[in-house]
């Protein structure tokens, strides 16, 4: 099943939850945050193997358990791949079962709707992954599959032995985190932004239906912090501002809503904890920006539109 018609099925939601904080709430203020999530139309879960060591998995588990949801209303999007602490990748057949084995414990569920690889593994080998993914799909565990931060050629190799569609590719993307759009915006022209780093991903995700995912969406770098209100980023803010201003929404909806407006990107995974906040980036789903006002964020970020 390619995405759009996992999308049309399943009324997949824009913007998609990210757990990855979720280790450091209380078991209140964990069920809180994913109420929060639903009353706001949220059905998409996003989890990885690693977030909080497991920790995560299991307070979401407890939280979806605690407000007695409907198994099938939700839509729960788990990652494997990364030893975090020894710092390497491992997309073995062996650790890709036995992570999603323990993902499926931590969470308290007997299945994950989406699994991705969660970056990238130079040393795996495909015919692996194609028996692992064989097995998880077969046994009902994993539905659909897909990857995360890869290029163009890592998917083709992959898609070269694994029988199953890839339908996701999670990316970090922002207006400030942004090189897939640029090296395309300036292609034959002598910037620097005008080198494709990532194998042009953009356009092959869109030839290939395979739906790009952001994370980070209000992070400027690997990390490096937050742009909305930064004051290093003044003519960006008061653009948002300004566009928030007359669509009666918070400059980080319109951000958001920057992200949503590019044909290639099917959700938003926003990791706020703080529900006041997970409001805010939720009404990006209700704002239409033009293509002058989306050039217009784009200009204000500094960035070059040849």
């Amino acid at each position: 099943m390619k995405y759009t018609e996992l999308r049309k099925s399943l009324n997949v939601s824009r913007i998609a939850f990210g757990c990855w904080r979720m280790d450091a709430l209380s078991d209140r203020d964990a069920v809180n945050v994913v109420n929060n999530a639903l009353e706001n139309g949220i059905n998409f879960f996003d989890n990885a193997d690693i977030y909080g060591g497991g920790v995560s998995e299991e307070k979401f588990g407890q939280a979806v358990k605690a407000l007695g949801c409907k198994r099938e209303d939700l839509i729960i999007q788990s990652k494997a791949g990364i030893f975090l602490e020894e710092n390497y990748y491992d997309f073995s057949r062996d650790h890709i079962l036995e992570a999603v084995d323990g993902s499926l414990k931590r969470m308290q569920t007997e299945y994950m709707d989406i699994l991705l690889l969660h970056r990238p593994d130079t040393l795996f080998e495909p015919e692996e992954v194609a028996e692992a993914f064989d097995i998880l799909q077969q046994s009902g565990k994993v539905r659909w599959f897909g990857v995360s931060n890869q290029n163009p050629g890592q998917i083709e190799l992959l898609k070269k032995y694994v029988r199953q569609d890839l339908i996701v590719n999670q990316m970090q993307f922002s207006v400030m985190h942004s090189g897939m759009v640029d090296s395309g915006l300036a292609v034959n022209n002598n910037f620097n932004v005008s080198i494709v780093k990532d194998g042009g991903i953009l356009e092959y995700s869109r030839l290939h239906d395979i739906r790009l995912q952001a994370w980070s969406p209000f992070q400027y770098g690997l990390f490096e912090g937050v742009y909305i209100g930064n004051p290093k980023f003044p003519e960006l803010n008061q653009m948002l501002e300004k566009i928030g201003e007359e669509q009666g929404v918070s400059g980080s909806a319109v951000a958001a809503a920057w992200i949503l407006r590019h044909p290639a990107f099917a959700q938003i995974v926003s990791g706020s904890m703080t529900p006041s906040r997970l409001d805010d980036v939720c009404r990006a789903v209700d704002v239409e920006l033009t293509k002058k006002q989306w050039y217009d964020i784009y200009k204000a970020a500094g960035k070059i539109v040849p």
